[in-house]
């Protein structure tokens, strides 16, 4: 009997718990749902992509101050998703700054935490909400041998290291900033939407081996360099940020997209 009463309780301990955990996660924002925002990566690409539930976006572009990414790159990333998704009623771009935390690296945990701290866009019912964060510090993930130029972590989330960009362009023999941006913003946004094999399915065997959910054609934005400070500048050396390829495009488009 003693040991049932142990069982029932620790049963009910548990469940008490997931209650408290399932409550945190269903917190709101101006009366929209904060869960709907904090999803794995790739599992909004339907909704991202077609227009169903979404009508518009609006993506949330916050910046710690200094680190402001380029009206090109800004431009450049409302005509790359103009050309991918579906969204009748527009894309809308909410810029502000943030102060510095005065860190100088970033684990993807922390990253997350500064989103929690200061995103205020969240999905309504026929508006979905993207959040882009430029830091101005880099990834506690960089090697010697290779450093971290972004990071998609969530459904509606990604990181764009600007410290390190910053560092690798604009001077004698390395690429301009907006094109870096570019590359890094619109490669990032592809994970989210699904690419590669994370959320938009395969319409052709293109996934990379030897780099999970990257395309294996060198010369796709998808390709696994383009977040990559070791070979994203010869991606980017003919002055233009790389495209998506037909097999990816055959993705998106199987998802809903354009």
């Amino acid at each position: 009997m003693k040991k049932r009463i142990a069982v029932l309780a620790m049963i009910f301990a548990l469940t008490l718990s997931c209650s408290k955990q399932d409550a945190s996660n269903d917190i709101t924002v101006g009366g929209n749902l904060v869960s709907n925002n904090k999803k794995a990566t790739g599992s909004s690409s339907y909704d991202l992509l077609a227009e169903d539930t979404f009508k518009s976006m609006v993506v949330e572009v916050v910046y710690v101050q200094g680190y402001e990414p380029s009206t090109a790159a800004i431009n450049n990333f409302v005509s790359f998703l103009n050309e991918r998704v579906n969204k009748s009623q527009g894309i809308s771009i909410v810029k502000r700054a943030i102060a510095s935390s005065g860190k100088a690296t970033f684990t993807n945990e922390e990253i997350i935490a500064i989103e929690d701290g200061n995103r205020t866009k969240y999905n309504t019912s026929n508006q979905i909400a993207v959040w882009a964060f430029f830091v101005d510090g880099e990834s506690a993930s960089n090697t010697s041998s290779g450093l971290v130029l972004g990071t998609a972590y969530r459904n509606t989330s990604f990181v764009i290291y600007e410290k390190t960009i910053q560092g690798l362009s604009d001077s004698p023999f390395k690429p301009s900033r907006s094109l870096l941006e570019t590359t890094v913003m619109t490669h990032e946004f592809g994970h989210i939407l699904g690419l590669t094999n994370l959320g938009a399915k395969l319409q052709s065997d293109h996934e990379d081996i030897d780099h999970a959910k990257h395309c294996n054609v060198q010369s796709c934005l998808m390709y696994w360099s383009a977040e990559s400070g070791s070979g994203i500048t010869n991606m980017v050396s003919g002055g233009t940020a790389p495209k998506l390829d037909a097999q990816c495009l055959a993705d998106l488009k199987a998802n809903g997209g354009k």
